[in-house]
């Protein structure tokens, strides 16, 4: 055989195999309904700042696992995070809730995972949530602690994922 003809053929195979772990490992991952992180400017959250996250459901026959996504530094300083989470549903109806969000476990050892300065937290919120509406959903999340300027949080986000059936 022609040895440009075999790198040729090499590169190909080569080519094709990657083509092929590409589309395996997309096919593969998860599918989430929604999937967002917001960065908060200087690791700093202030009581007044909303973050807003907005999602469409299609599909009202299925449930849902909810969680909160939440990444802090080591300087933070309190152990949870309480938080308001308000939804305004496709018919315009409002719900707000409040919510404890568990950072560091009694003797003060982070709950999150990650090396170095930053924590990352994924906290179920609802394992089987079945939305009522089908549309555009919005939620506002607000932190509710007493600190005006909650120092030491750098990420939050929400996933929403279905169950497996």
């Amino acid at each position: 055989m022609n040895p440009n003809k075999s790198v040729i053929a090499g590169k190909l195979l080569s080519l094709f195999l990657l083509s092929f772990m590409a589309v395996l490992v997309v096919s593969c991952g998860r599918r989430y309904l929604y999937d967002d992180i917001h960065s908060l400017p200087g690791e700093s959250w202030t009581i007044e700042q909303k973050e807003r996250f907005d999602f469409e459901v299609t599909d009202t026959t299925i449930t849902y696992r909810v969680f909160f996504h939440v990444r802090n530094t080591i300087d933070y300083r309190y152990s949870n995070l309480y938080l308001f989470m308000t939804t305004q549903f496709p018919n315009g109806n409002l719900t707000r809730d409040t919510l404890e969000c568990i950072l560091a476990q009694p003797d003060g050892q982070w709950t999150g995972k990650g090396f170095g300065k930053i924590k990352e937290n994924l906290i179920l919120l609802n394992p089987a949530l079945k939305f009522p509406l089908l549309g555009h959903y919005v939620v506002d999340i607000q932190h509710a602690m007493r600190e005006d300027d909650l120092k030491g949080i750098s990420d939050i986000g929400i996933r929403i994922e279905p169950n497996q059936q």
